[in-house]
């Protein structure tokens, strides 16, 4: 059907129109569009006002004392001489700050020399202790408040010994006590309450008699007149001496038992005197001794102190008085040897609140008491071929074949060889904890610094002065050592039996102790024994240490005993405090 095309507009218009002027009904609300951006912040309104202080903290504990720098300077300002060579006529050492005087054990004539020390640089003999109306020789001094404590052994030295008391000033005899066997080193405990000896218990000639060595407890609180002893002994460790060779404590006295072969050498009584760590030379091991009981102590643990490997990076030695024979050579090397630290001297100090033992590693044989000796140079014996198979070349006299080791350890699987070779000391000084670790070893330092210092006299003995004497045995041989403490800090001075002098480090952190300085008084232009008044001092042995508050000057001491010479050095230390 045809429609007029005016028509079809005119009605798409009218139903447009109709359409725009209707309103339509409100649709669904959509959902919530994202929230926007936050705004800026606001300005910063005004302060509020200030609170009512709150009250005050307890107080925090008390901090450690800090620590100076301290530069410390050793000069020596005046010697005794005894005049007699070689004979043991100045060992140990002891001051008695009452009397400003020095106790010194002259073994030749069997007495206690006294020197007054009023003027160190002057030190004159007043007088003499004799031992012998007490038995045999004395072999050890201590002193404290007036009174001197002297270790007396028997006439018979495998019988018990004594230790007996005198007044400092008069020399009077006050009482005396019976101790164990050999009683050697003593020392009092650090509030007096007490004097400890070890009783060596070294056994005779031959080792047909071998006493047990202890330790012995003198109780003086009741004062001297009437002490009372208490002894503790090692036969609780009798029963374990397979466990205890197991861990390393050296036990080979023939037939012997723990309490036999175990000879305390040296006590260091802790700070608080509630334990003490005694040496156990022969053994290379620490005994821990429990003090809590003056009336009953014991020996609560026996702690093996390992071995050195002179293989590691600054643990070398020189091995060889004959590198080559007739002309030696200094040779601090690396070599496959391991050394017992064996000490002989011990000494305890604190820091943050812990007790620290510092201790000379001399080593020591029983080449005088055991048949067939100890010891054999590592060219006589047979090396495993496996362990070491550049045999040979190490037996060389120039390499290793000079050096002496003991016989009694290194053939670990029992075939007769040699699977590790053992040397007696370690020619060092170390610092351990409590329970026996070691935090700090001088290494090789010792032979390092006495080669710089004395090229020609290198490892001299301290009765000639050949080259390398000693180096095919314990080389310069650290035996006696003393602690000080000055300005905060604590230092130790270690002497060296055979070439001779003092080695002074600070050990205030014992992790890092730290070489300070060397002195040795010897002339190596003089013959030891021919010129003996010129010589200086040969064979340091005993040490004491002398606060600045004791001193008679008001500066710190020290005070060595130099067995060879005969002679008694002090030592004025000077120090500088850097803030």
């Amino acid at each position: 059907m045809r429609i007029n095309k005016l028509a079809a507009l005119a009605a798409t218009a009218l139903i447009g129109s109709a359409l725009a002027g209707c309103e339509g009904d409100d649709g669904k609300a959509g959902p919530t569009g994202s929230t926007g951006p936050a705004g800026p912040a606001g300005a910063t309104g005004p302060a509020g006002a200030t609170g009512a202080p709150g009250p005050a903290g307890a107080t925090g504990a008390t901090g450690p004392a800090g620590t100076s720098d301290v530069l410390l300077d050793l000069n020596l300002v005046g010697r005794y001489s005894s005049g007699v060579f070689d004979e043991g006529a100045a060992e140990i050492v002891a001051y008695d700050a009452a009397s400003r005087r020095a106790f010194v054990v002259n073994a030749s004539a069997v007495t206690v020399d006294v020197l007054n020390l009023a003027d160190p640089a002057n030190p004159v003999l007043l007088g003499t202790i004799n031992a012998q109306t007490e038995g045999g020789s004395a072999n050890s001094v201590a002193a404290r408040g007036g009174v001197v404590a002297v270790a007396i052994e028997a006439t018979v030295k495998t019988d018990p010994g004594k230790v007996v008391f005198y007044d400092g000033q008069t020399l009077a005899k006050i009482s005396s006590v019976s101790v164990g066997a050999l009683p050697d080193m003593l020392t009092f405990t650090p509030d007096g309450s007490a004097v400890l000896v070890a009783n060596e218990g070294e056994p005779n000639e031959g080792y047909t008699v071998d006493p047990e060595g202890s330790i012995s407890v003198i109780d003086v609180r009741g004062g001297f007149t009437t002490p009372t002893v208490a002894t503790a002994g090692f036969q609780s460790f009798n029963a374990s001496i397979a466990a205890l060779r197991a861990a390393g404590v050296r036990i080979y006295g023939p037939g012997a038992t723990v309490a036999q072969d175990l000879e305390p050498e040296y006590i260091a009584v802790a700070a608080d005197g509630r334990s003490a760590r005694v040496t156990l030379q022969e053994a290379n091991a620490l005994a821990v001794l429990d003090l809590t009981n003056l009336a009953a102590p014991a020996v609560t643990s026996i702690v093996p102190l390992g071995t050195k490997d002179h293989s590691v990076i600054n643990n070398g030695l020189d091995p060889s008085d004959r590198d080559p024979d007739g002309a030696p050579r200094i040779r601090i090397a690396n070599w496959p040897v391991h050394g017992m630290y064996q000490p002989d001297a011990i000494a305890a100090y604190s820091f943050n609140g812990k007790t620290y033992y510092v201790t000379a590693n001399e080593g020591d044989d029983r080449n005088d008491f055991i048949p067939g000796e100890e010891t054999a140079r590592i060219s006589s014996l047979t090396l495993d071929p496996t362990a070491f198979p550049n045999a040979a070349e190490l037996q060389d006299p120039a390499a290793l074949g000079r050096l002496a080791v003991t016989r009694f350890s290194g053939d670990s699987d029992g075939d007769g060889d040699f699977d590790i070779l053992f040397s007696l000391g370690a020619r060092s000084f170390s610092i351990w904890t409590e329970g026996g670790s070691q935090l700090f070893d001088s290494g090789s330092q010792f032979e390092e610094i006495t080669a710089q210092r004395y090229p020609f006299h290198f490892n001299a003995s301290n009765d000639d002065n050949e080259p390398e004497d000693r180096s095919d045995a314990k080389g310069p041989e650290p035996e006696g050592l003393a602690l000080g403490q000055i300005a905060g800090r604590t230092f130790a001075f270690i002497g060296l039996e055979r070439i001779g002098g003092i080695m002074v480090y600070d050990v205030s952190n014992p992790q890092n102790a730290r070489f300070v300085q060397y002195v040795n008084p010897r002339d190596f232009t003089k013959d030891p024994e021919s010129e003996l008044s010129v010589v200086g001092d040969l064979g340091p042995e005993g040490l004491a240490f002398v606060p600045a508050a004791d001193s008679p000057t008001g500066k710190p001491l020290l005070i060595v005993g130099n067995e060879v010479s005969g002679t008694t050095a002090i030592y004025r230390i000077d120090t500088i405090i850097l803030q």
